[in-house]
Parts: structure tokens; C-alpha cells; sequence
């Protein structure tokens, strides 16, 4: 039953049966022309990195700066948005000054499918600043990179790996445990500064002193 505001309770089951997820190829070719500063988020943007795909993908993230949302969403006029949060889904009008949303999910309005999640992220100008830590802030043109062999935008796989580490899903571990050898040692650096200030005592910590040979950050 939908509240007053348009909200509704939303479980994980339902959300699993309605997504059909884009590839990023549909993604880019829909943003090709898009002056915003998008980028591949989460397992893909991992792929994307390694240059090949490890395994099936229930969804797909794009990362883009929070007051650019509106230009993203008028590339896709036949679709409508929602933004989920703990167990509840909202139409877009009704959570969208809501900071502490940032997950805004495009729907097929004749067949309530979803095919994109657009993650608003905090920015000052043309600064990415980390929604767990403020003071975790990188420039758009360090944030961003493209793949080699299709010049879609992605994020540093630090940072994937920084979000990714709350959750420490076995895909996450896994994921982990693929990308870590792939890092460099300025990437390498950056992601144990960050688990140590976000999540000091993660497991991951101590695999990243093993690869580097120095102390884990944050114990």
C-alpha cells in the first residue's frame, strides 16, 4: 500500500525479480552525448578495469555529481525514476532533496522494470567528495577513467573497492581478492588509507600490508 507521499515498502525479492540491468554499452550509448561527468560504478566498473567480465551482474551503477541529475535523467524522457532506502521505494520528486538518498533507480513505466541505478554523489565543483568520509576527495579527473578496449567511463577501482568493503559480500571478497594484484602502488596506498579511516580493523587491510610489505592502516 503506497503511503500519502507515494512511498511504498519495498523488499529485496521484489527488487530482484524487477531488475533487467543494462550492459554499459547501452548506458554509454545513451550517454555518448552527455556533458555531465558519469562513470561505471560498482562490479562492473571492476570489469571494466580488468577488462574482462568475472560474472553475472544483478544490476548496473552509474556514479555521477549529485546536482547534475536532472540533465542525466532528461536523456531518458521515456522513463521514470524511484529512490530506495531502507526497505521503502520513493518516486524521484518525492526523496530527491533527501541527502541521505543517493540511489535513484530508472523504471520502465509500462512494465515497472529497472534498468539503471544513478548513485548521486556529494561534489564541490568539479571535486568528488566520499559520502562515508568527507574528507576523502578526489578531483573528477582522477576519480574517472575509460576502458582500454571501449572507452566507457569507470570509477578507480579504489574507490569501488572502499564502497565495496561495508558490505563484504562473498562477491565482494571476491572481487577483492581479483582486482588486488591488479592494483598499483599509488592505488594500492590510497585504498589503505581509506579502509583504515572508514573501516579500520578490515580484514582486507592485512592482504594489502601482505601485498605491500608495510603495517595495515588503522590498527
Amino acid at each position: 500500500m503506497n503511503s500519502p507521499d507515494g512511498a511504498h515498502a519495498f523488499s529485496a525479492n521484489e527488487a530482484d525479480h524487477r531488475w533487467d540491468p543494462w550492459t554499459p554499452s547501452v548506458v554509454a550509448a545513451r550517454l555518448a552525448s552527455s556533458p555531465v561527468p558519469w562513470a561505471v560504478a560498482g562490479g562492473w566498473a571492476l570489469d571494466l578495469f580488468a577488462g574482462e567480465v568475472s560474472r553475472a551482474h544483478d544490476d548496473i551503477e552509474i556514479s555521477i555529481p549529485r546536482t547534475a541529475f536532472r540533465q542525466i535523467a532528461a536523456v531518458f524522457p521515456e522513463y521514470e525514476w524511484d529512490v530506495p532506502g531502507d526497505g521503502t521505494l520513493w518516486p524521484y520528486a518525492q526523496a530527491a532533496e533527501r541527502a541521505d538518498l543517493h540511489q535513484t533507480w530508472l523504471r520502465d513505466p509500462s512494465t515497472g522494470t529497472f534498468h539503471l541505478d544513478v548513485f548521486r554523489e556529494p561534489h564541490d565543483g568539479n571535486t568528488w567528495i566520499c559520502r562515508r568520509d568527507n574528507t576523502i576527495r578526489l578531483p573528477y579527473t582522477d576519480l574517472l577513467r575509460r576502458s582500454r578496449t571501449t572507452e566507457i567511463p569507470y570509477l578507480v577501482p579504489e574507490v569501488v573497492l572502499l564502497f565495496k568493503a561495508r558490505a563484504n559480500r562473498p562477491k565482494d571478497d571476491n572481487d577483492f581478492h581479483r582486482i588486488l594484484p591488479l592494483l598499483l602502488g599509488y592505488q594500492l596506498a590510497r585504498l589503505n588509507s581509506w579502509l583504515g579511516r572508514v573501516h579500520p580493523g578490515h580484514s582486507w587491510l592485512t592482504e594489502i600490508a601482505r601485498a605491500t610489505g608495510s603495517a595495515p592502516s588503522g590498527q
